[in-house]
């Protein structure tokens, strides 16, 4: 398998975790400060109930490769303490969920089974 290069990252994806009953009100404001510091972000509303491969309440930030040097280190100093994943999108949500993510905090357990594996090109005629 050859390597994949860094030009198959069309954007990043951060989901930042949390817990309705005690840490959403952290969440919201750590949302509210990424709409207001970064306005080429697009933020999700907030999932107060586990949505997709995720285990748990959260809301994602979807943002362009030139965004990442930026908003990534921002994440890591300013997460109030809360779990965040950044993960590449490629062609291969499995792999950018699975391999290709880095987690800051704990690590969660992903949901593999709803993540679809990379795509087989088109057969050109």
């Amino acid at each position: 398998m050859s390597p994949t290069p860094p030009e198959a990252v069309a954007g990043y994806h951060a989901h930042i975790y949390y817990d309705p009953a005690t840490t959403r009100d952290r969440a919201a404001a750590l949302r509210a400060e990424v709409a207001e510091r970064f306005p080429a972000a697009r933020l999700g509303r907030m999932h107060d109930v586990p949505v997709g491969p995720h285990p748990a309440a959260m809301f994602q930030i979807a943002f362009p490769v030139g965004l990442f040097a930026a908003l990534v280190p921002w994440l890591m100093l300013n997460r109030r303490g809360l779990t965040v994943l950044v993960h590449p999108e490629t062609d291969d949500p499995r792999a950018d969920h699975l391999e290709r993510a880095l987690w800051m905090g704990a690590v969660l357990p992903l949901d593999a089974s709803v993540l679809p594996e990379r795509r087989a090109p088109a057969a050109r005629p």
